[in-house]
């Protein structure tokens, strides 16, 4: 433990310094012109970032109050070939945009999605679409008919500093807590694991369907927070698998094998509700965001030929990055399913508890604006 300090003292320091830089005024922290909603973490991948992004949407259209407004969605577009400000559209690649931003576009089709490196330079866009017509920053946009977004959600933005959110989310892994994790390199940490505190909501997040009132305490405890923090748990929920080509045949959901293949970090919670349905014969495992290539997909077919009857399954983020290949064999096309997830909390009337939490934080920064 002493030898994992002293190595990993030079990146504390530094997280250390980048901070106290943005808490003294030193650095300057900006505002959005419109309320922002921040949803991250203190790790690296697999906390649900995604489907706890879209729960806010959800939660966000189903309250009196945001019902109908224009709500947009600002994500950095990991691993994305275009550069600065875009627009996501429905026919639109993960490739051009990243597998996440493209997926949420379209379940949520009339919800604005952007990308956008510089975090600032997005939301004063998305605040203020004319600008993208006489900004030379944003003359790469394809696509700049957006309508002016009345709350921005802003994926993956917790150690951005340069923004200050109206309301901030950090997700907690339930299944890697942070109090057991260590900084980068040695852990998956990736910020200063104390920064939980700074956060105005903190979800414990892929949670097993049951956490007792001890265990919630326990959670306070070792986060170091009080019982006046707003502390949330939730739990990833997989839905009805569902064809990811029009050619995909139904019959193939009957069968009694399947054959996962999967890039993204943790596939473990879906390998185990499959293998409730299903004889999992297969499962390839890539890495995380990996963009599928020929090869990959001979890979993919010699397996289902192998298998000539199984079902083939893969992740809702992979299936928009498998869509990038033009040539998907059509063995693969006519057999392959995605499986959908979503986030539920854990315990009753605690959705609208969060509802109550997120429109007080909302309703303070929109009279501010």
């Amino acid at each position: 433990m002493i030898v994992d300090r002293i190595i990993l003292f030079p990146y504390y320091l530094c997280l250390k310094i980048r901070h106290a830089l943005y808490d003294s005024g030193l650095k300057k922290i900006r505002c959005a012109e419109v309320p922002v909603i921040s949803i991250g973490n203190v790790t690296v991948g697999g906390t649900g970032k995604t489907p706890h992004t879209e729960m806010v949407l959800r939660t966000l259209m189903s309250d009196p109050l945001w019902r109908g407004r224009n709500l947009a969605v600002l994500s950095r577009g990991y691993r994305r070939k275009s550069r600065g400000f875009q627009n996501v559209t429905v026919d639109g690649s993960a490739a051009f945009y990243g597998d996440e931003p493209l997926q949420i576009k379209k379940k949520f089709p009339f919800v604005t999605v952007a990308v956008d490196k510089d975090r600032v330079e997005g939301c004063r866009f998305l605040a203020d679409p004319r600008l993208l017509e006489s900004d030379k920053k944003a003359r790469r946009c394809i696509d700049k008919n957006i309508p002016r977004a009345d709350i921005i959600v802003l994926d993956d933005g917790f150690q951005y500093r340069k923004l200050r959110p109206a309301v901030s989310i950090v997700l907690v892994d339930y299944n890697r807590p942070v109090f057991k994790d260590s900084l980068m390199p040695l852990g998956r940490l990736r910020d200063l694991e104390e920064r939980i505190l700074q956060a105005d909501i903190i979800i414990v997040s892929k949670c097993p369907h049951y956490v007792d009132d001890n265990e919630r305490q326990r959670w306070r405890k070792n986060l170091k927070i009080g019982q006046e923090s707003h502390l949330f748990f939730t739990t990833i929920d997989y839905c009805t698998l569902e064809p990811v080509y029009p050619e995909c045949e139904n019959r193939y959901l009957y069968s009694k094998r399947l054959v996962l293949f999967s890039g993204i970090a943790n596939d473990t919670p879906l390998l185990k509700y499959l293998s409730d349905t299903y004889k999992v014969v297969k499962h390839l495992k890539f890495p995380d965001h990996h963009k599928f290539s020929g090869a990959d997909m001979h890979r993919i077919e010699a397996v289902s030929k192998e298998y000539p009857t199984a079902i083939i399954t893969t992740t809702e983020k992979d299936c928009q990055r498998v869509k990038d290949y033009a040539q998907t064999p059509a063995a693969v096309k006519e057999r392959l399913f995605r499986a959908p997830i979503q986030v539920s909390f854990l315990g009753d009337g605690e959705h609208e508890r969060f509802r109550s939490v997120l429109r007080s934080y909302l309703t303070e920064s929109h009279s501010e604006h």
